[in-house]
């Protein structure tokens, strides 16, 4: 695909959002979901694309925004909602029905225009159930285009997407054998190299454990959009992501200031809190910056609230803006794919610094319910004060 293409259509959709952030679903199919379609190939104007297809149900009948046809079959599902909404779980399971209910649907693509989860059927594991294969975001996307191959029309008609979806299949399932099994692969790698060349002078194990997790980490890039649980084996659906212990590393300074309760939080309460995800192991990077990055930011906030994806699964850190900041006028502790999340630094993206002693861990985090920033979500310091869970924030 162009990719002046794709990188125009990422800056129109992200100025769309920026300048409307509470637009509404009809307003969002039209501004943001069609023109994503046709990124795609889809002819919008043609009869393989049909609005509001009728789908049979046991009790009736429903319908899904759209259906992209090859000849007269349904072939891929898209449903969309508001941009102001986040994609919940019971969404994903709304889509799974109604791709069950059509034989030739091996695709579903749910999206509020600026995040998406992709499903496939899973054919040759778990009798064809609907699993989610991938999730991205605009930024996502302005990074590494790749993911969109999997979408286009030329690939679901040739069947490469289904060659595609199996390779990410695989990928995942080597990547959770290389977790689960480091130990055993560490000592077959040592015992492999030692017969091969005999003895050496250097710790041969530590060597063969640190090229397993560097494998793990090679493949994760190569899989970068990939939720971490491989298709159809996740105990919980409710949320994409997961983290592994090897992958965190040390902060070399903890600069949270300590705990505090979400009721001991001075400051107005309709200031503006920028919510954004990360993984356990971008923990470091904050708690020893007092800062984050490196992030899109389109409009202004007071604070920064921070979703600890994977076990936690709880807002849990919170912080009150300095500055917005180029990354080379961070000074940040280390470079930054020295950090195990391997941020990566591309045009446009920003380093949010702290106030120095505002960083604090949350006595009472707020627990995952249905609703979880898959990217960058606002709120006010209100709604974070008193929230039961994140449905009442987000």
């Amino acid at each position: 695909m162009d990719r002046d293409e794709i990188d125009e259509h990422v800056q129109r959709c992200q100025q769309l959002i920026e300048s409307s952030p509470q637009m509404d679903e009809e307003n969002t199919k039209v501004k943001l979901v069609q023109p994503f379609l046709e990124l795609l190939g889809w002819n919008l104007y043609s009869t393989e694309v049909a609005l509001e297809y009728t789908i049979p149900m046991a009790s009736g009948s429903t319908h899904v925004d759209y259906a992209l046809l090859v000849g007269d079959s349904p072939v891929v599902f898209v449903e969309a909602k508001p941009v102001r909404s986040t994609l919940t779980d019971d969404e994903v399971q709304q889509l799974r029905s109604y791709m069950r209910q059509e034989l030739d649907v091996d695709w579903g693509i749910l999206t509020n225009g600026k995040s998406f989860e992709v499903l496939t059927k899973n054919r040759h594991r778990n009798g064809g159930e609907e699993v989610s294969v991938v999730q991205f975001d605009l930024d996502d996307l302005a990074e590494n285009p790749d993911v969109l191959e999997l979408l286009t029309k030329e690939s679901i008609r040739s069947g490469k997407s289904d060659e595609v979806a199996e390779q990410v299949a695989q990928t995942n399932r080597a990547i959770r054998h290389l977790q689960e099994n480091e130990d055993s692969v560490t000592e077959s790698v040592t015992e492999t190299v030692e017969n091969e060349v005999g003895d050496l002078t250097i710790d041969l194990e530590e060597q063969s454990r640190e090229f397993v997790q560097n494998l793990v980490s090679v493949l994760r890039e190569q899989r970068h959009f990939v939720s971490e649980e491989p298709p159809g084996e996740s105990e919980e659906d409710d949320e994409p992501e997961s983290d592994d212990a090897a992958d965190e590393i040390e902060p070399l300074e903890n600069r949270v200031a300590g705990t505090i309760a979400r009721k001991e939080i001075n400051g107005d309460s309709d200031a503006r809190v920028a919510v954004f995800p990360t993984k356990e192991s971008g923990l470091p990077f904050l708690k020893e910056n007092e800062a984050w990055g490196f992030v899109r930011v389109g409009s202004d906030f007071d604070y920064v609230a921070m979703y600890v994806t994977g076990d936690v699964r709880e807002v849990k850190y919170f912080a009150k803006v300095s500055d917005v900041v180029e990354p080379d006028e961070a000074e940040l502790m280390r470079e930054p794919l020295d950090y195990k999340d391997r941020a990566k630094i591309a045009e446009g993206k920003k380093v949010i610094m702290f106030e120095p002693g505002s960083l604090y861990e949350l006595e009472d985090p707020v627990p995952f319910e249905s609703k979880y920033p898959q990217s960058l979500q606002y709120t006010t310091l209100g709604k974070l004060r008193n929230a039961e869970t994140t449905d009442d924030m987000l």
